[in-house]
């Protein structure tokens, strides 16, 4: 496994009715270390979105994609986009009662975070195996 790197990650999912515990899987974010890396991919279907759940406000939806996206990068001047990026991670992974959660983490073995990262996107977000 020389060459191998620990990541992690979590599933990034919509949850527009927190009471009722249904969800829609609309993205991934990844860290590891060992290459220093930290990204989300998140992709939002509307279609599919307004079947799920019509009525949702895809402006809150797309501003809490932004903030990950944002504090992924240390984009922006937040407290919690200034941290490390393993704290980054914790901090978006954290259990939470809101419309946008993340799913437990979990962990995986690659040479490549970036591919991985498109990879897990493509087969939990998009579905395409």
């Amino acid at each position: 496994m020389q060459g191998r790197h620990l990541y992690e990650y979590a599933v990034i999912r919509l949850v527009p009715r927190v009471e009722r515990g249904e969800r829609l899987n609309i993205g991934v974010v990844l860290y590891c270390r060992g290459l220093d890396f930290l990204s989300a991919i998140i992709t939002v279907d509307e279609q599919r979105l307004q079947v799920f759940s019509p009525g949702t406000d895809i402006t809150e939806i797309r501003s809490a994609a932004k903030a990950f996206h944002d504090i992924c990068a240390g984009a922006n001047t937040s407290p919690i986009a200034r941290l490390d990026k393993a704290s980054r991670f914790r901090w978006l992974t954290a259990p939470r009662s809101t419309v946008v959660q993340t799913s437990r983490v979990h962990p995986g073995f690659c040479d490549d975070a970036a591919a991985t990262l498109q990879r897990l996107h493509r087969e939990l977000v998009l579905q395409e195996v």
